[in-house]
Formats: structure tokens, sequence, C-alpha cells
């Protein structure tokens, strides 16, 4: 007979089996034990959100014990509504409507049907035929940004910032913009992927060689997206602190 011992592991199982059936993955508590531990151990006080979307990841950072200052920066107008929205009443956590690339100006979105998978770049049918919901179905003219931009006037302190990137398969042009900050920033999480699912994308390797130039090495990966057939993971998440911290 089943006790009350086993009811919780059994149901997260089926909650895994259920997330992995999209794609996904779903794993106990690393984000708050590793994740947030993390930046309190390296005295990270700011964290700017680049591809916030509705604002899953600000909230994932509260819920998971985050105190200090939170910046989310969401291009799509839809999803940006919805991020002002989660960020009200929390004085720490600000909001900018925008993309964030290599130079400001504006950009135009290419907005995928799940919204999170929106992108700059074109999708790649790997992509589409993995999720049909990535298909983009519009395209959005956005401002653009820069996290050079982001930190002066915001006059954040990158010794004390991680910069987080979320922008599928524009992750170089991301860091592209932080030419005067890059070396300064503490830590660095972003989306890497292990096959190209957007044309003109940089996949994980290169991304390793430029952040680990740039002073910062790996220190952990938090699995993502695979594919709900062949369960292949595609893409990940990659966690960086800065090698002299």
């Amino acid at each position: 007979m089943e006790n009350s011992q086993t009811r919780p592991a059994w149901a997260l199982m089926k909650v895994r089996e259920l997330v992995n059936r999209t794609g996904f993955d779903v794993t106990r508590d690393n984000f708050r034990h590793r994740f947030v531990y993390g930046l309190e151990q390296h005295g990270i006080t700011t964290v700017i959100d680049v591809g916030a979307n509705t604002g899953q990841f600000g909230h994932q950072l509260r819920t998971s014990g985050y105190t200090g200052r939170i910046h989310s920066v969401e291009p799509l107008q839809s999803a940006y509504a919805q991020l002002e929205a989660a960020a009200t009443g929390d004085p720490n956590w600000t909001t900018q409507r925008a993309a964030v690339s290599d130079q400001a100006g504006t950009i135009t979105m290419n907005v995928s049907a799940n919204s999170v998978s929106s992108s700059v770049l074109p999708i790649l049918d790997r992509s589409t035929d993995a999720a049909p919901q990535t298909a983009y179905v519009a395209a959005e003219e956005v401002p653009a940004t820069t996290a050079d931009e982001i930190v002066s006037t915001q006059r954040f302190e990158p010794e004390k910032t991680l910069l987080k990137i979320d922008v599928q398969g524009y992750e170089m042009s991301v860091l592209g913009g932080a030419a005067k900050t890059l070396d300064r920033f503490a830590a660095i999480r972003t989306e890497m992927s292990l096959v190209a699912l957007y044309d003109g994308q940089s996949l994980m390797p290169e991304m390793l060689e430029h952040l680990g130039g740039h002073g910062f090495d790996l220190w952990y990966v938090e699995p993502g997206w695979s594919e709900p057939v062949t369960r292949r993971l595609l893409q990940l998440d990659g966690v960086f602190f800065r090698r002299d911290a």
C-alpha cells in the first residue's frame, strides 16, 4: 500500500513525466539551492533580466528568496503588459520595454505563437518540428537598447550584477552590446543551444569560448528544452561566475 511518504515522490514523477512530454524538464529546488545561493555567495545584489517575457524569471527569483534589485527588459507589447503587472507593488523590481541588442535604435522581433520562443533571428525547422507552437505568427517593430546603456542609465554596478540572457539564439548580439561592461559583470546566466534552432545563432561551444575569454567560468548548467520524441537536449541554461571573484 502506498504510504504518505511515497506520495510526494510519486506526484513529482508524474508532473515531471507530463512536463517532459512538452520537451522541458523539472529539477528539485535547483534554482533556489544552487542558483540563488550562488548569487548570495558572490554578493550579487542586482539582476538584469534580458528577455523577461511576462516576468517568469523575476517571479522565480522572488519565490526563491532573492530580495535584491531586478530590472526586467522585454520587447513584445503583449508580454510587456503582463510583465508590468507582475512587477507592480515590488519597489525593487523595475521594467523596461525594449529588445537588448548590440546597438540602440529599433529592431524587428519575430513573434512566435507561444511568445517565449520569439526572436530577432529567423527560426529553423528543427525548432518548429519539435514544437509547432514556436512557429512565427507575426512581426513587431520594437525599441532596442544595449546592456551598456542599461548599466549607464540605471546606474548599476556591474561588479555586483548578474546579466541574465534569454533571447532565443540572439545571445551574441546581447553580449556585443556589453563591450564596456562585460569584463566587469559578476555573473552571466544565459541560454545556450546544442543544435541550431535559429538561423545565425551561436552554439554552446562558441558561447563557452567567448565567455571564457572574458574571464568567466562555467559553474553549472540547468537542462532546458528537449525534443519530445527523441528526448535529445536542445537548449540549456549556463551559469557563469567571474574567475577572479
